[in-house]
């Protein structure tokens, strides 16, 4: 193990973010440098602060299985490459996941029990960000080609895990991408400021190394049909996403200045990367509302801020949670307290148990304030509370959701794969979908989830692939197709 003695001599101490009146005038992330060169100075005693649990129940918070007891003894023994070796083993990207993930693992930490948990997700991203200096992240080409093709659909977390995975297995892949760069919600749905793109990049560049194949700007179902994919590969993969997003459908809608966050979101990720955006909607001087509290609605509220928005208020149905775990929600599960993110350190007011009942426009057409209503929970549903209305500024509206499955217009409609009850496309225990042949991975089978789950579907169906195509598979399965996400 670590520090035998770790835990009970070290407190926790997590990497420390740029001053607020600094970061909010740029898109630089909002660790000053790279995160994990900031914790390199402590994160080995950290590491050492592990227990190494005779049941680690952090692999039960984590849905990659990652070897969390094994990596933070190596760190603390200070060996860096031993220690990628075993992230990588489990763990295509953590780059990504250890700026993204909310870090469930560390909710099923033991020592969370009693303490504050182990830094998981800040020794993570260290030996990522210490790897990639050091060198140790090379490509990992095939020894040998096995002559089959691959097609991924999507470009995001879960499409590169698969492609990744079967590219180095030796089959021939191809990922697709409808936008004119690769990285699907990673490089235009998440803001710069929570992680810079050329994290992205830089991992691109590895799997090209590797031999996999990029074609953006091909919208499949579109330029390129599903019975034409299907001809061409030996085996299609369906990772778009869930892409079809929640609406509002209340009086004064058809207003102008209320949009979609994923509307909103990938034109200030394109302006913020030196992109010439037409049109671009932007809150500078605007009272901008936020409908949505999770994190793709602090993603706005960061980016309104940025914008030089007027006021920005965020919206949100459900009541506000308490600070402590509360007891339907004992350790280990994820429990749903009040966090604040960066993003909420810089701006914003919170509004909780309010909805929605109608927009205000001006002689123009366009919204000018909001009016809400303070709601109830009542025999389960959500009622509301009589003599509470009020209205707020209103001049850019951003609904935020959540998204309830991905498009079945175009290619899921093409290759006739059935849905479940949840609108998600139906798979298997190997992933593959109602047609021999076509799999599906990530959020467009799981429903709308987070990017661990979304590398772990990757994983895992990829092994089904290759089973698929050669009768039996060496790669890892991390999770059964049935498994549902912790809440979070």
């Amino acid at each position: 193990m670590a520090d035998p003695k770790g835990f009970l001599t070290t407190s926790r101490e997590v990497a420390a973010r740029r001053p607020v009146d600094e970061r909010v005038n740029d898109w630089q992330e909002v660790y000053p440098d790279d995160v994990g060169r900031v914790l390199l100075p402590i994160i080995s005693k950290q590491a050492g602060r592990c227990m190494d649990c005779g049941i680690p129940f952090c692999h039960q918070g984590c849905p990659l299985g990652n070897l969390i007891p094994e990596w933070n003894d190596l760190v603390w023994r200070d060996d860096w490459e031993g220690a990628i070796e075993r992230l990588h083993a489990t763990n295509n990207f953590p780059e990504f996941t250890g700026r993204l993930c909310p870090a469930p693992c560390e909710t099923s930490c033991v020592l969370g029990i009693n303490q504050d948990p182990v830094t998981i997700k800040n020794v993570e991203v260290a030996i990522i960000d210490k790897a990639w200096d050091s060198g140790f992240v090379r490509p990992q080409p095939p020894d040998y080609l096995t002559g089959r093709t691959v097609a991924v659909v999507g470009s995001g977390p879960a499409g590169l895990a698969v492609a990744q995975q079967l590219t180095r297995t030796g089959h021939t892949v191809a990922v697709y991408e409808r936008a004119d760069k690769i990285g699907g919600l990673l490089r235009y749905g998440i803001p710069e400021f929570k992680m810079e793109k050329r994290q992205v990049d830089r991992r691109i560049d590895q799997m090209r190394r590797e031999g996999t194949v990029f074609r953006s700007g091909v919208d499949v179902g579109t330029d390129l049909t599903g019975r034409q994919l299907r001809e061409r590969y030996d085996a299609v993969v369906i990772a778009v996403g869930a892409t079809a997003w929640r609406d509002l459908p209340v009086t004064g809608r058809e207003l102008g200045g209320i949009h979609q966050a994923m509307e909103y979101l990938p034109q200030s990720n394109r302006a913020s990367s030196g992109e010439t955006v037409e049109d671009q909607i932007v809150a500078t001087g605007k009272h901008v509302v936020i409908i949505g509290g999770g994190d793709t609605g602090a993603d706005c509220l960061g980016t309104a801020t940025r914008q030089g928005a007027a006021s920005v208020t965020q919206l949100e149905i459900m009541p506000e949670p308490g600070t402590e775990r509360p007891d339907g929600q004992p350790w280990p599960t994820y429990p749903m307290t009040f966090r604040v993110s960066a993003a909420h350190e810089e701006n914003g007011e919170r509004v909780y148990a309010v909805s929605t009942q109608e927009f205000l426009g001006d002689e123009e057409g366009n919204v000018r304030a909001l009016r809400l209503v303070e709601v109830a929970m009542v025999d389960g549903r959500f009622e509301p509370v009589e003599g509470t209305e009020r209205d707020i500024p209103a001049e850019l509206v951003l609904f935020a959701m959540g998204f309830t499955g991905p498009q079945r217009e175009g290619l899921i409609e093409q290759l006739g794969v059935e849905l479940d009850e949840r609108g998600n496309v139906r798979r298997d225990t190997s992933y593959m979908t109602s047609r021999p042949g076509v799999f599906v991975a990530g959020d467009a089978g799981r429903g709308q989830s987070l990017i661990v789950w979304a590398i772990a579907e990757g994983r895992a169906a990829a092994a089904g692939v290759d089973r698929f195509l050669t009768g039996s598979t060496a790669l890892p399965v991390p999770i059964p197709p049935t498994a549902r996400p912790l809440t979070v």
